[in-house]
């Protein structure tokens, strides 16, 4: 899933990135601009949106303030708050996706299209209900991933304890490996 994510994500910001570069080119370089190229851009741009979204929802690397975890000593205060906070989380993206829902299924029913080239604007306009839908379940599983560990059905939780002085990110591990002194055999 990681793999997927991964491509697909590069995909569609490679794609708004071309069609930001084309319109560019040819409207201020040639000075004629692509028809309809905007109504083109819209696709991928909604659709990195969403996924980017439902990504983080995978990850668990939504946004949030963590500033409780700091006071919280115990693995199980802090899979207790994210228990809450995944429940919180799960009502207001439901409550989201039956508005998501409700406009997804009118424009089912309106069947519009793009005003230049005729494109079917459900391309696009699913993508909310769909990102919302997938972002859904993958709350849901990391609630019951944290349940499990406060019934004590798994051992460790999601969120293992992490010195806030010295946070360990993703960002943090590339960096190291990035800046380690590489070994270079020739000249051994």
């Amino acid at each position: 899933m990681e793999r997927l994510f991964r491509y697909t994500l590069t995909l569609l910001i490679s794609t708004v990135a071309l069609c930001q570069f084309i319109q560019v080119i040819t409207r201020y370089l040639f000075e004629t601009p692509v028809m309809g190229l905007e109504e083109v851009a819209v696709i991928p741009t909604m659709w990195l949106y969403i996924l980017g979204s439902v990504n983080a929802s995978r990850e668990d690397t939504q946004i949030r303030a963590n500033v409780l975890d700091i006071f919280l000593k115990t693995d199980r205060a802090r899979a207790i708050l994210q228990a809450l906070s995944d429940t919180l989380s799960v009502i207001v993206s439901g409550w989201l996706a039956l508005w998501a829902w409700d406009y997804f299924t009118y424009a089912l029913r309106a069947d519009k299209e793009t005003p230049t080239l005729y494109l079917p604007t459900i391309i696009y306009e699913a993508a909310l209900f769909l990102g919302l839908a997938l972002m859904i379940a993958f709350t849901l599983w990391h609630l019951l991933r944290n349940l499990a560990f406060l019934t004590g059905l798994r051992s460790r939780p999601d969120h293992v304890a992490e010195d806030p002085a010295y946070p360990e990110t993703s960002e943090v591990h590339e960096f190291q490996v990035l800046t380690e002194p590489h070994k270079d055999n020739r000249h051994d």
